[in-house]
């Protein structure tokens, strides 16, 4: 089962989400720590048969190939500075921040134009406010409620005790009873590890027919999940 989803803003987009989430330094990027939590990532999502666009192998090939020149040895007094090869892709991500930041700054004055639209006072108490949550917060959320799985058993679970559509019946079932249901609690709910890579696929499944959407009251919070008509999230 390939999983396409229109969530992904690319290899920088990733980047900055490890950088931002354990708060590191943009301008003295801890190479090694990054290059092997972007490799993870990428483990993962090859794991869950997620589409990896081309350009992620190529950002791990220029990251790995950073990696490698900050652990050569150093010559003894080099003729010349040295330029630090993490020099280039600070760059790049700086230059992405602004983009994004722009992008966000647009976005805030779409809100804001919004609010002015009349709406009626009970559609508007029936809604929370929530930050949607991206993908690669729900691979972290994923990747902290499950070890590692061989790839062998995740298709032995496809055609075996669990499937995707039947968890996706079981999700859309709850959100019938329940208006928001924790990431955490679902993961929790699980008999197994192999359980929670179904439910898992069944929820980045919905995400991308847009039933469900992933939210989160503050960055890096934790996740929860609601149908997409019942909250008011910002991107």
């Amino acid at each position: 089962m390939k999983i396409r989803l229109d969530i992904f803003e690319g290899p920088l987009d990733l980047l900055l989400y490890l950088i931002k989430k354990d708060h590191l330094n943009i301008y003295d990027i801890p190479i090694t720590v990054v290059v092997d939590q972007y490799l993870q990532f990428l483990e993962l999502m090859k794991f869950l048969d997620i589409n990896i666009a081309s350009e992620y192998m190529v950002m791990a090939a220029t990251l790995i190939n950073i990696k490698s020149k900050t652990l050569l040895p150093k010559p003894p007094e080099p003729e010349e500075p040295e330029l630090d090869p993490r020099e280039e892709l600070v760059k790049r991500l700086l230059e992405y921040e602004k983009f994004k930041e722009a992008a966000e700054y647009l976005k805030e004055k779409e809100r804001d134009r919004l609010k002015y639209i009349a709406r009626s006072s009970s559609e508007m108490e029936s809604k929370e406010i929530y930050l949607e949550a991206s993908i690669f917060d729900l691979i972290s959320a994923f990747k902290s409620a499950l070890s590692d799985v061989p790839r062998d058993i995740f298709f032995e679970i496809i055609k075996d005790e669990f499937t995707v559509e039947q968890k996706i019946h079981d999700l859309l079932h709850l959100f019938l009873v329940k208006e928001t249901v924790s990431l955490h609690d679902l993961f929790s709910s699980a008999k197994s590890k192999l359980e929670v890579v179904v439910i898992f696929l069944a929820i980045l499944e919905l995400i991308r027919l847009r039933e469900i959407v992933a939210v989160q009251k503050e960055l890096f919070g934790s996740i929860s999940l609601a149908r997409r008509q019942n909250v008011v999230a910002c991107p």
